[in-house]
């Protein structure tokens, strides 16, 4: 075996190194390739393998169309609108006096009016007429706000002329019996014990009553309130329904898959002995806001975790020309998920889970609300965030972004509205409720559509935070300073009922 010579590990890397240095002074310098020049406008889009996007057209005003309105042989006013994509069939019947009508000392009376009106009807009791409903598949529902009280209904269409039997006794021939109200009556008297737990319900109660005044008759909650309900009973009830539930007055709305000739004789027969009475109709009563609200009001909630507040002005009627306009004024400013007030407080400072604000749709004059529930450490900055989105608002307007999206929200929002037959049909009856033409919301939506940033930002003023009223429900003692250092003041402090404490 032939011995081999092992050099030491240095001296390898050495022979190494000095091999690589050798065959680097052998080899050519390299060449440089001169940077590609930039691609061409038709390169580009050759490389696009989907190609140029494509320009879109201006989308266009979606327009529910009108129903056809005549009237019943028993001086009913109907609305009818033919949907025959489905096999459904949806009534509401509207009659514009609700909480506003109560008299002074009964709030909540029309209320507890349409809460009874199914609880036994015709020849059926309370436990019948709720049985029948369900074996027939549909569903039936009452309620009263502040303009007006309605009944609904929504069935299949093979199903429909049993369900209007129900539904026309539930109208016209509701039972109010004796037993059945003392239980009813219980039960409401409960629920408004419990809404003084409920701190944005309270914050709605305050709110009513500072801005209109407790004797307006928007200046009481249509759910009543707790130091009036025991002064309503069943006799009350039956004057109310006699003087108020009247075919003069009413709209009946029938949305779906039924025709006209099919509709007429079924209503003659389900609602044809319903008459008009001999007095004269009640007039529906003006709302205003009080002249000299008070400006800040506090609401204790000792050791809430949460405030809740609102800025509450006087706003518009459902059908001052102005109205659809604010609507996407709203928007932008709290109308939805993306709109300033919300940003703000929630996504940009964490102090909330959501604000917002809307104008009140109302027969005579609504307010403008803007509200959130925020943490109590954070009400005074919470507030003055509100108090600067609102003033900005009010004085610089919208941005030509928020323009696109509001009106892009308008459309989505009106044909969601219209999506079913029972939506169409609650929406057409609180038109008829507020006084408003069956094709309101088909010119109320071209008329948005129209609108430009410099008409929009003429009316944003309607949102401005000066003169209005801040109500505020959380713990006083820890945001009365917090209120006090944003300069605020002293605060009025009132009851969960809506009354200044004394």
């Amino acid at each position: 075996m032939r011995a081999r010579t092992m050099l030491p590990r240095a001296g390898m890397v050495a022979l190494s190194l000095a091999a690589l240095a050798a065959c680097e002074e052998s080899l050519p310098p390299p060449v440089v390739a001169p940077p590609p020049p930039p691609p061409t406008a038709s390169v580009a889009q050759a490389v696009d393998p989907v190609g140029a996007k494509p320009a879109l057209p201006a989308p266009q005003p979606f327009e529910p169309p009108a129903p056809v309105v005549f009237k019943a042989g028993n001086g009913m006013t109907v609305w009818l609108l033919e949907r025959h994509a489905l096999p459904m069939v949806s009534v509401t019947l509207s009659i514009p006096y609700g909480s506003a009508s109560d008299p002074r000392g009964k709030a909540g009376l029309a209320h507890i009016t349409a809460d009874m009106l199914d609880e036994g009807a015709g020849p059926r009791d309370a436990v019948q007429l709720s049985t029948s409903i369900n074996d027939l598949g549909a569903s039936l529902s009452t309620g009263a706000g502040l303009d007006g009280s309605s009944v609904s209904l929504v069935v299949l269409k093979k199903n429909f002329r049993p369900a209007l039997d129900i539904f026309s006794d539930v109208v016209a021939r509701p039972r109010f019996d004796a037993g059945e109200y003392k239980r009813v009556s219980a039960l409401w008297r409960n629920e408004l014990h419990k809404r003084a737990q409920d701190p944005g319900a309270v914050s709605r109660v305050v709110m009513g009553a500072a801005l209109y005044g407790p004797d307006s008759p928007y200046g009481h909650p249509s759910s009543g309130l707790v130091s009036t309900a025991g002064k309503i009973d069943l006799p009350a009830v039956k004057a109310f329904y006699a003087a108020h539930y009247r075919p003069d007055q009413a709209t009946l709305v029938v949305a779906g898959d039924v025709t006209r000739a099919e509709l007429t004789p079924m209503l003659a027969e389900a609602l044809g002995a319903w008459k008009t009475p001999a007095r004269a109709a009640e007039p529906t009563p003006e709302a205003r806001p009080q002249a000299a609200p008070p400006r800040l009001v506090l609401v204790d909630r000792p050791d809430a975790p949460q405030s809740v507040l609102a800025v509450v002005r006087n706003g518009v009627t459902a059908a001052d020309p102005r109205a659809p306009l604010l609507d996407l004024v709203n928007t932008a400013l709290g109308g939805s998920f993306t709109s300033r007030l919300n940003q703000d407080l929630r996504e940009e400072h964490g102090w909330s889970y959501g604000a917002g604000s809307r104008f009140a749709e109302t027969r005579g004059t609504g307010g403008f609300i803007a509200f959130a529930q925020v943490v109590t450490e954070a009400t005074g900055p919470a507030l003055q965030a509100m108090l600067g989105d609102l003033d900005k608002m009010a004085t610089a307007g919208i941005t030509l972004e928020e323009l696109d999206k509001v009106k892009a929200q308008d459309r989505a929002d009106l044909v969601q509205t219209y999506e079913t037959v029972g939506s169409t049909s609650r929406r057409l009856g609180t038109l008829a409720m507020l006084g408003l033409p069956p094709g309101f919301d088909a010119s109320a939506s071209r008329a948005r559509q129209r609108a430009g940033k410099g008409e929009l930002d003429a009316l944003a003023a309607a949102v401005s935070p000066k003169g209005a009223i801040i109500v505020v429900v959380g713990p006083a003692a820890t945001v009365t300073p917090q209120l006090a250092s944003a300069g605020l003041g002293k605060p009025e402090l009132w009851d969960p009922e809506g009354n200044p404490k004394k």
